[in-house]
């Protein structure tokens, strides 16, 4: 594991998909929330124009599928089993992915859509680099950044939320980085502090 900066990141890719062009690069964007995942992937789609990004966001369990106290269980609200088969598996193939985000905001999944193969695909969000998906990948990025620059962008964006999300979402991601040593099995660690 290296900490690295954007343009090696940019670097390191472009030489992974070099370096088999007829099979698809796959990629994962784990880390604190707060810590720039999203917006890195979408700088890495800008750079990379025959990608596409997938949100972990989108595989939470619906709330009549988690299992009790699953606020207590690193990871417990995640469709795991689902982002492997429906997006990872085929994507890695170099197939279509049948997309279907699950929207917390509205309890349901939305419509489905058919996603053509890219030669890159960039998966980012909390518990991407799960034990479970971690064979997946190319390459698994550990984004993050320090607590107060945490805090900061958490307020942010946020606002009069803040307070609650800290206390729930903050222990449960430290429990899982911790639990399976996240940090520690990615092969490239970003620090996005000071950075937009």
């Amino acid at each position: 594991m290296s900490s690295i900066d954007f343009s090696t990141l940019t670097q390191k890719i472009a030489a992974l998909l070099a370096a088999h062009p007829e099979q698809p690069v796959l990629i994962a964007l784990d880390g604190r929330c707060g810590g720039g995942k999203t917006t890195l992937a979408g700088q890495l789609a800008e750079q990379f124009p025959a990608s596409i990004v997938f949100h972990t966001d989108d595989y939470y369990l619906p709330p009549a599928q988690r299992i009790p106290d699953w606020e207590k269980i690193p990871c417990a609200n995640m469709d795991l089993a689902r982002l492997r088969e429906e997006l990872l598996r085929p994507a890695r193939a170099g197939e279509p992915v049948f997309y279907r985000a699950y929207s917390c905001r509205e309890g349901a999944y939305r419509p489905g859509q058919c996603i053509p193969a890219q030669p890159l695909s960039i998966v980012e969000g909390s518990y991407s680099h799960h034990p479970l998906l971690a064979d997946c990948y190319d390459l698994k990025v550990f984004v993050t950044c320090s607590p107060a620059e945490q805090t900061r962008r958490l307020q942010a964006r946020e606002g009069e939320r803040y307070p609650s999300f800290a206390v729930r979402w903050i222990p449960l991601e430290e429990g899982y980085f911790k639990e399976y040593s996240i940090e520690e099995k990615a092969d490239l660690v970003l620090d996005t502090t000071g950075h937009c």
